[in-house]
């Protein structure tokens, strides 16, 4: 049968909806407060944080404000009112240490009629890297790296890095009081949960010490003995939720992962294509997660279930990878691979998994592409793909197929982005 669209251009013009979906000069503006009686300083972490810091820009040509923001090596937006600064991702650094305590610096000593504007995004947790005393940033560090190859979740490893720093989990809405603080949040986690995104520093921590040193102690990660110690003082505390000190304070989701599916979901139907949403907040290993897609897409193809083909499953969240092996790839380019070798080579299913913030793990690509013949062309090319996937080595194998997706920074974050595409030569239907 021939196609209406070609799948792979259609599985781009999905992904691409989907990041346009959350870019800041769509979702920041109208979210903006009214003037304050007093002065006005922007502060902001994240991946997203310089875009935000100009849209602000942008809105309020007139409105007097100072501000500082830190974002990813590469993320910088120009602003002119806004200093950027650009830091570390996700393993910390000094710049992102100076920075963050220079945001500290700018909030203290405001009044009652000031207002603090906050512009967080995912990767908020690493640029905002200010370790409790005792604690170096080389610790830090360590933790970071330790975290990230463990396996846990995003919530997990936030938990644990709240208690680690004195401007996450609300700490920073602590430095701004007594002025107002309203925070604007691109949300980058399931569940869209403000005091996971980005650590939240702008809002109360409903998480405690014993559950991060519970997390240490479930993936069995050799902390160092400054960071137990820290863990098991009363100093580790976050405010909690209901904590009157942050009346003040309040936070709005501008944009989530959800709005992104849509969108992508919203390209697919206008091509003809049911789009099938499992989920904006899928988490899980990633090579689990690929295995239940692949189940499902067999499904629609064998049995037209749960719509007929042509057809898209369409998923966000943050899936996750336990390293085992020593290769390169994230977790988008680790799905793609497992759900390849879980279709078998399995005839019109194609796929595509992405981060919308244009980085794959730490890797130059924001994830890869899979069709039918993946499989058969890597054997051709002496690609032994299972090998690769125990390695997880994805990255490898996409390169030496060339079916990277690279789209370079996208200044935006809202998590993970999969669609997989059933077309209608894929159908069995008995």
């Amino acid at each position: 049968m021939a196609l209406a669209f070609d799948p792979r251009a259609l599985l781009e013009e999905m992904y691409r909806a989907a990041i346009h979906r959350a870019s800041p000069a769509g979702c920041v503006p109208q979210n903006l407060p009214p003037r304050p009686k007093g002065k006005i300083v922007v502060v902001g972490a994240g991946k997203a944080a310089a875009s935000m810091a100009k849209a602000v820009e942008d809105a309020w040509p007139d409105v007097p404000f100072e501000g500082l923001v830190v974002t990813r090596y590469g993320y910088n937006v120009p602003c002119t009112r806004i200093e950027v600064v650009e830091a570390a991702h996700p393993v910390p650094d000094k710049a992102g240490l100076d920075a963050a305590a220079r945001i500290l610096e700018k909030v203290r000593g405001l009044g009652p009629d000031d207002l603090v504007l906050a512009l967080i995004s995912g990767g908020a947790s690493a640029l905002l890297a200010a370790p409790a005393p005792g604690i170096t940033l080389e610790e830090k560090q360590a933790m970071n790296k330790a975290l990230l190859k463990s396996g846990a979740t995003i919530m997990e490893m936030n938990s644990v890095r709240k208690h680690l720093s004195i401007v996450k989990g609300g700490r920073l809405a602590l430095a701004a009081a007594p002025a107002k603080l309203i925070s604007l949040v691109i949300s980058d986690v399931p569940g869209d949960d403000l005091s996971a995104i980005g650590s939240g520093p702008t809002v109360g921590d409903p998480t405690t010490s014993a559950d991060a040193l519970a997390i240490i102690e479930k993936y069995g990660i050799a902390a160092p003995p400054s960071v137990l110690a820290h863990l098991r003082s009363l100093e580790s505390e976050t405010p909690k939720p209901g904590d009157p000190r942050l009346a003040n304070v309040e936070n709005k989701i501008v944009c989530t992962p959800q709005d992104a599916v849509e969108a992508g979901a919203a390209v697919a139907a206008k091509a003809g294509v049911t789009p099938i949403i499992l989920g904006s907040a899928l988490e899980g290993e990633s090579r689990e997660v690929a295995v239940v897609h692949a189940g499902i897409a067999r499904q629609i193809a064998q049995f037209g279930q749960p719509a007929a083909a042509p057809a898209v499953l369409v998923s966000g969240g943050e899936t996750t990878v336990t390293v085992k092996g020593n290769g390169r790839g994230g977790r988008n380019a680790e799905f793609a691979l497992a759900l390849a070798i879980a279709l078998g080579g399995h005839p019109g299913i194609h796929a595509v998994a992405i981060d919308t913030d244009g980085v794959d793990g730490v890797e130059d690509n924001a994830g890869a592409i899979i069709g039918p013949e993946t499989l058969a062309r890597a054997a051709a090319l002496h690609l032994d793909y299972k090998a690769f996937l125990a390695n997880n080595d994805s990255y490898s194998l996409f390169e030496g197929l060339g079916d990277l997706v690279v789209t370079g920074p996208t200044f935006t974050n809202v998590n993970d982005f999969r669609a997989v595409l059933v077309d209608p030569s894929a159908q069995i239907y008995r």
